[in-house]
């Protein structure tokens, strides 16, 4: 293990206990302390006092879930928390409110520009994942880091209800809010993976009439009815049955795919509405859930957050998308141990399932927002 010390935190509703707590460290102590939880509690209790009287911090940031991911559990309607003392590494916080902002491209934009850029070595990013754009989002963290500086995260969940979601940044979490924690120094590496695992089906079509993330017309034809006619019996089944049936997007200018979440269709306008923004001239393919897949897909993305000189993480945090934990059901499980397994046990792991990812596609730094991944980030201090 490297030079940090961190602590896993779990709160019962009225007390906090430590997870793996090390005894020749002070856990009241930390540089950075990262809070996961339900919105039912994060807005009915002062978890931020606690929070700012428990530890000794500057920097104490928060977001609401779907579901809340420690070690190898998977969790609902709590509070999970990790607690990071480096000794090399400094740490730099910001934030922005989507309400200031004439779009989510400005809010990423302007979020970038308020951090340092000298010895800044990578950026996590925890945003609101009802009001912001999570596409046009990424597009402004690009801008602001000119792809050079390595930027990973989350939109904040509500569990199934997607009505509003909660982040904060040293104060109680509230809506709309997008916040930036920047690493700076040469002593920490950080590294990351983000995987799927589902199934492509049927011929490449191409978007022909989209606006923003609202998809009209395929290859120039109804998409919903194109839809339909490749999920056969499954379509008496819609809306629900999208969640198994998502699509393998090419954006325009890349060659990698992202996958994009249906979240509705409309019979009444024949369109089908997405998780992400889904351009003209996109390539897409039809996805259908492969369970063995999913699980084995975790287990890659951890693979390529390994670092060939150590053995594993120092922490890794964990970002998966509320879709995989309603396909998956009750083997959802698997993943964390999956990525456990890879780590030999041996790292601290914490996250919680999103309405979005953000990760690079490959190893250049340009994030995309995904939806329907497994998106892992890993951090090593030297």
């Amino acid at each position: 293990m490297g030079t940090l010390k961190c602590t896993l935190h779990n709160y019962d509703g009225l007390n906090w206990t430590s997870k793996n707590s090390d005894l020749t460290s002070n856990d009241s102590v930390a540089d950075l302390v990262i809070c996961f939880g339900s919105k039912r509690i994060l807005e009915r209790t002062d978890i931020y006092s606690q929070l700012r009287n428990k530890f000794l911090c500057e920097h104490i940031a928060m977001c609401t879930t779907s579901g809340e991911i420690v070690n190898t559990n998977v969790q609902d309607d709590s509070l999970v928390a990790l607690s990071i003392s480096f000794a090399k590494t400094k740490v730099v916080s910001t934030e922005v409110n989507i309400c200031d902002y004439n779009n989510s491209y400005d809010a990423g934009l302007s979020l970038i520009e308020k951090l340092p850029k000298q010895h800044l070595t990578y950026i996590l990013v925890l945003s609101d994942g009802s009001l912001v754009n999570g596409s046009e989002l990424v597009k402004g963290l690009n801008q602001g880091v000119d792809n050079k500086i390595l930027v990973t995260g989350g939109l904040a969940g509500d569990g199934t209800d997607f009505k509003s979601t909660l982040v904060g940044l040293n104060n109680n979490p509230s809506e709309g809010k997008i916040i930036a924690i920047g690493f700076y120094g040469n002593n920490l590496v950080v590294t990351h993976g983000s995987e799927g695992g589902w199934d492509e089906f049927g011929l490449e079509k191409t978007v022909t009439e989209s606006v923003n993330n609202k998809l009209f017309k395929l290859d120039g034809k109804n998409c919903l009815e194109v839809y339909k006619k490749y999920l056969g019996n499954e379509a008496s089944k819609l809306p629900a049955s999208a969640l198994l049936f998502p699509l393998s997007v090419i954006l325009p200018g890349n060659t990698k795919p992202v996958v994009r979440t249906i979240l509705s269709i409309s019979e009444e306008e024949q369109s089908m509405t997405f998780a992400g923004d889904i351009p003209i001239g996109s390539k897409v393919k039809f996805m259908k859930a492969n369970f063995d897949s999913l699980i084995s897909a975790v287990s890659t993305a951890a693979q390529k957050t390994k670092n060939e000189n150590v053995a594993s993480p120092d922490f890794s945090l964990l970002i998966s998308c509320i879709g995989r934990k309603l396909v998956l059901g009750s083997r959802i499980d698997e993943e964390l141990e999956s990525v456990n397994e890879t780590y030999l046990g041996k790292t601290p792991l914490i996250g919680f399932y999103s309405y979005g990812e953000i990760s690079p596609l490959v190893k250049e730094f340009s994030c995309e927002l995904h939806n329907q991944t497994m998106t892992i980030t890993s951090f090593y201090e030297f």
